[in-house]
């Protein structure tokens, strides 16, 4: 095939409908030229970061909408929209399955275009980590206090699958896919530069392991141990072998 001739065709005249409701001719000169990439990884690695931008852009819009319906208590639409917003991390987590296929001195190349730039700025994620206390203050004021009810009581004492629950666990799916998509992004730092390198930054990738510890709403993750413990004090911690050895 011709090369320069697909090259040449790829972003479009930019003058049908479709192209211009999507804006696609500035949409697809976001990249370098082709001329410009260091190596035929670059594309990748710009498009793969580029649509990660977009997904927490909507991500971002969507939890704006989710905070204004929780206090309004529609549960429906809370619901809806946290699966939205599941869906797109858990695209999130998968598209940097497409990383995977760049060898680490491929990436070393592409690493030389980005002068000290890290993952830490993406205007997105910074926004994303913001958002949560917000969440989690119109979710208490509303489904628990309004209500009188407490995390343990929706979750224990007072347990009836009801609204307050199921908000809580979208809530939590939430932190908990947030939490992988860092994970996995950790794992993708280690295949390609290795855990033990200096970031851009000249400070040690072994830091961004702090951010894997911090949950969005610890208290829906505590009641568990917390349930847990005191189930088990009951029957005891230590139980006899159900094969009666």
């Amino acid at each position: 095939m011709d090369r320069l001739h697909f090259y040449s065709i790829m972003n479009g005249e930019g003058t049908l409908d479709y192209e211009l409701y999507l804006n696609t001719k500035s949409l697809l000169s976001c990249q370098k030229d082709f001329a410009a990439f260091c190596n035929k990884d670059e594309l990748q690695f710009q498009v793969v970061h580029q649509i990660e931008e977009l997904w927490m852009k909507l991500i971002g819009y969507t939890l704006l909408d989710v905070d204004e319906y929780l206090l309004k208590e529609n549960t429906n639409r809370v619901i809806t929209l946290f699966r939205r917003v599941h869906i797109a991390l858990r695209l999130m987590i998968n598209q940097l399955d497409l990383l995977e296929t760049m060898s680490p001195k491929e990436y070393q190349e592409i690493r030389l275009q980005l002068g000290n730039g890290s993952g830490q700025e993406s205007p997105g994620f910074r926004v994303i980590l913001k958002m949560h206390p917000f969440l989690w203050h119109s979710f208490k004021s509303t489904y628990l206090d309004q209500h009188g009810l407490t995390v343990e009581k929706i979750y224990n004492s007072e347990y009836a699958h009801a609204d307050a629950y199921v908000v809580a666990e979208a809530l939590a799916e939430f932190d908990e896919l947030f939490q992988r998509f860092r994970f996995v992004h950790m794992q993708l730092i280690q295949r390609t530069i290795g855990m033990g390198s200096k970031s851009l930054k000249g400070r040690s990738v072994e830091m961004l392991n702090e951010g894997q510890r911090v949950r969005f709403f610890p208290e829906l993750w505590e009641i568990r141990s917390h349930m847990t413990d005191t189930w088990g004090a009951s029957y005891g911690v230590v139980r006899d072998s159900i094969g009666g050895h």
